[in-house]
């Protein structure tokens, strides 16, 4: 069996690359990623709901303020681990303090996908040669940090997050079939979604 991840030598391929902000999707439900792919195109106000249409615009505003342009602080670089394969944009990076922060709209509760997606941007920036001792997660409603342990500070969460990007590759999205039906009663593609939790009449 193939462990997803490459030595340096090896050479990734466009295909094999997966999106930073995949991460949390697919810890949410694998089928989302497919669904978010399909309407990516698509009007946003058809196909996102208004956590995710908040949170977006959220980013936006506070991308446009006056600390981000500090010579200090870098925010929507783009980043790339070969190790892993994985290709996206940091949120927030404080050279000074050598953090990664990444915001959410309102933090309720920590998500392995949240941590998934800072791990990702922590490798992501390691390889690209900048130091990095502490992740942090800002809730934006709330004005609340949340400190991240890094990976080697938590090796089951380290090993989860490999066993994520493992199975992001070798998951056949034609057979999968999600079992929490929470997740597809939160879920913004539900109606459109074949793959959907089913009760025992409707199977």
């Amino acid at each position: 069996m193939q462990s997803g991840l490459h030595t340096h030598k090896e050479m990734r391929t466009m295909d094999d690359l997966i999106r930073i902000t995949m991460l949390n999707d697919y810890v949410f439900c694998p089928a989302s990623i497919y669904f978010h792919n399909l309407y990516g195109g698509r009007d946003t106000l058809t196909f996102q709901g208004k956590a995710q249409l908040d949170g977006k615009k959220a980013h936006e505003t506070v991308d446009n303020e006056s600390y981000l342009k500090n010579r200090k602080i870098l925010s929507g670089i783009d980043v790339f681990s070969e190790k892993y394969g994985l290709i996206g944009k940091i949120d927030i990076y404080d050279e000074k303090k050598r953090c990664l922060i990444e915001r959410k709209k309102k933090i309720k509760q920590i998500y392995d996908g949240y941590i998934f997606q800072l791990y990702a941007q922590f490798f992501c920036m390691k390889e690209m040669g900048y130091p990095v001792d502490a992740l942090f997660l800002y809730s934006m409603d709330d004005n609340k940090r949340y400190n991240v342990p890094l990976p080697l500070e938590n090796p089951q969460m380290m090993n989860k997050f490999e066993e994520v990007i493992m199975k992001m590759r070798t998951t056949d999205i034609e057979t999968y079939q999600q079992e929490n039906p929470m997740k597809c009663k939160m879920c913004i593609y539900f109606e459109a979604c074949d793959r959907g939790y089913k009760d025992d009449e409707s199977k």
